[in-house]
Formats: structure tokens, sequence, C-alpha cells
């Protein structure tokens, strides 16, 4: 039961485009890591081992893409987007 003393460990609200770079290059980089070796080798024995092995370049090149290319993706929503 939670009571309510209890209280969460957060990251400060300032850390929000660090926390979204990074769940936004994991979860993309795992994918495309994924479907680029099924492209390249096929799916079949080491498979996992040969995604694994692509993810761990593929992460952190990702996450400094992300951390770029954002304040750039921002910029293009809010020059398409009308906010009332």
């Amino acid at each position: 039961m939670i009571t309510s003393t209890h209280r969460t460990r957060r990251i400060p609200k300032r850390f929000t485009p660090y926390v979204f770079a990074f769940f936004m290059a994991g979860i993309m980089a795992f994918l495309m890591s994924m479907v680029i070796v099924a492209a390249n080798s096929g799916i079949h024995s080491g498979y996992l081992f040969r995604v694994v092995h692509a993810y761990t370049l593929a992460m952190p090149v990702a996450f400094f893409c992300v951390l770029i290319v954002r304040p750039i993706v921002m910029h293009l929503v809010s020059a398409l987007v009308h906010i009332d």
C-alpha cells in the first residue's frame, strides 16, 4: 500500500529533453537494428546476437542525433501546427 509519505524518485523537469532523447533513441535504434540486420543477413541463427551488436553502436549515435535534431523538429512542428 502506498502511503501519503511515500515518494517516488523522479528526474527533475529540466532534464526532460535528455530523458526524451534517451527513450526515443533507445526504442528507434533497437527497431532499426532489428530491421537492418534482418534485411542484410536474414532472420536465422544468431539474429538476436547480431541485433544487440548493431544496437550497441546505434544507440549512442541515435541519442546524440535526437539531441541535435529535436530542436529543429520542434521548430518545424511549431511552424506547421496551428495552436489555439
